[in-house]
């Protein structure tokens, strides 16, 4: 029987599960969706337990679709949504809703930690400052709010590392997840010492830190009779998202850049030595090449922000009827801007309490208007965080595109046109298939994860960027640079 490798990414709208041949060939994908709790502004939870009947339903049409074509899994592994924290008791069940990476209710905490370790050496240590999606200010946050359950934590896990314990009864977590915690000392890539003790967090609350191939675990009995995968099946440490989408573009080298367009939006290039931004605009995290790191910077709502648009705003249209639409009007949207401040904004502008905003409405704007001052906010806010980028030095020369978002030819070209950067897409299975290369190296299928790139990574044709959209945008994208301060100056927020 021939052999098959599964990644899996637990995403903040739903679970992908993909199939694929040691070459990288997709043979069967699966997904299944949960909800969103915002119960306040700022909150933004899930159960945990719902991600896990998610994973057996995808791993459970994988596992199906494998026997039906011979196909023998070899190894499994996780991606997801980074930043989360799920708390666990002494039964190692979840005790609350899982606090999101877009959740922004701490940003005392965060002021609080910035105070106790100093800006600097919080920098020096985790290459990032105390940002509100973090995970350690979240664990704060319920310290201060829900002392009860804070009393009941026993252990602490990522969200991707919730599904393992699930799979296979392990704690584990890998270093580019990891890094988005505000615990990881980056240049030692383990927890730090030093940090936990002035946090006055138990190390013995966290998990086990490997490098992202590194196998993890195995799949136990119980987990197989829920999947119908093979009891056994190594799990390998696997990564936060982003770093697996950049596996799954092939993204793995210095020059090279990811532009990932889902929830989120985020610009990403690999770097050898670890580098970090004294303003805390980019962050600084360990990436899924043993031994390598990556700067990355976010748009918090990016297709968050068009989903919003579409379910409270468009009535019954479809994505592709709003592409349409918006298609049909001029770039600058006839004067609608767009910022995309749903959730507040982590790059460039670090502000949590910031919020969205149209601008320049009149009576004569309608649906088409909107929808195109959309794409092109967030075009603008991902154009920011590439200017913060490179004046670290860390611009890409070229850009690989994972994300739904990046199925809209509309949406592409807006995107390159800003950028003024070619985006060759690599379909939206990238952190899946990042997954499943590092299972391709858990299991010796591949012997490094370079290689398993190169031999795994999709393409699905290059957009270049229109010169005569660039020029178009230019003044445009330096008018809405100075949105935010005018914004921020109001005085609303």
């Amino acid at each position: 029987m021939r052999g098959a490798l599964i990644g899996i990414d637990l995403g903040t709208s739903g679970l992908k599960g993909l199939l694929v041949t040691p070459g990288g060939e997709v043979l069967a994908q699966a997904q299944a969706s949960y909800p969103l709790l915002t119960e306040r502004p700022g909150w933004s939870e899930q159960r945990p337990e719902d991600w896990w009947v998610a994973a057996q339903e995808v791993l459970g049409g994988l596992a199906a679709q494998a026997r039906r074509l011979g196909r023998e899994p070899l190894g499994l592994g996780l991606s997801g949504q980074m930043h989360g924290a799920v708390v666990l008791d002494r039964k190692l069940s979840p005790l609350r809703p899982a606090m999101l990476w877009n959740d922004s209710r701490s940003e005392q905490q965060c002021r609080w930690i910035e105070q106790r370790v100093g800006k600097e050496r919080l920098r020096e240590i985790c290459g990032n400052p105390a940002l509100v999606g973090f995970q350690a200010p979240k664990l704060l946050w319920l310290r201060d709010r829900e002392p009860t359950t804070y009393a009941a934590i026993r252990k602490v896990v990522l969200p991707k590392d919730y599904l393992r314990l699930q799979l296979s009864g392990e704690l584990a977590t890998d270093v580019s997840d990891a890094s988005g915690t505000l615990l990881l000392d980056l240049a030692a890539r383990t927890w730090s010492a030093e940090l936990l003790e002035l946090l006055e967090l138990p190390v013995d609350w966290l998990p086990a830190v490997l490098e992202s191939p590194e196998v993890a675990g195995y799949l136990s009995a119980e987990a197989a009779g829920a999947t119908g995968l093979p009891a056994g099946l190594p799990i390998v440490a696997g990564a936060g998202d982003n770093a697996a989408a950049a596996l799954g573009c092939g993204v793995v080298e210095e020059g090279q850049g990811l532009l990932s367009l889902g929830t989120s939006g985020v610009l990403f290039t690999p770097t050898p030595q670890l580098r970090t931004d004294p303003s805390g605009a980019i962050h600084a995290m360990c990436h899924a090449v043993p031994g390598s790191y990556h700067l990355m910077g976010v748009t918090l709502s990016a297709g968050g922000s068009l989903r919003w648009f579409r379910e409270r705003w468009a009535g019954e249209s479809s994505y592709a009827e709003l592409d349409q639409l918006a298609a049909g009007v001029e770039p600058g949207a006839a004067g609608v801007r767009f910022l995309p401040y749903l959730t507040g904004e982590r790059s460039p502008h670090r502000d949590p309490r910031i919020r969205g905003a149209f601008l320049g409405l009149s009576l004569a704007h309608g649906r088409a208007e909107l929808t195109r001052a959309v794409l092109e906010g967030v075009a603008f806010s991902l154009w920011e965080v590439a200017l913060a980028m490179e004046a670290l030095g860390g611009k890409p020369q070229s850009l690989r595109g994972s994300g739904g978002g990046l199925d809209s030819a509309l949406w592409r070209q807006i995107l390159a046109a800003v950028l003024e950067t070619p985006i060759e897409r690599s379909g939206s299975e990238g952190p899946a298939l990042g997954a499943a290369v590092l299972a391709s190296v858990g299991a010796a299928v591949h012997p490094d994860v370079r290689a398993a790139a190169a031999a795994m990574a999709s393409s699905a044709g290059t957009e270049m960027p229109s010169p005569d959209l660039a020029s178009r945008y230019q003044p445009l994208r330096e008018e809405y640079r100075r949105l935010y301060p005018a914004l921020k100056a109001s005085g609303l927020w």
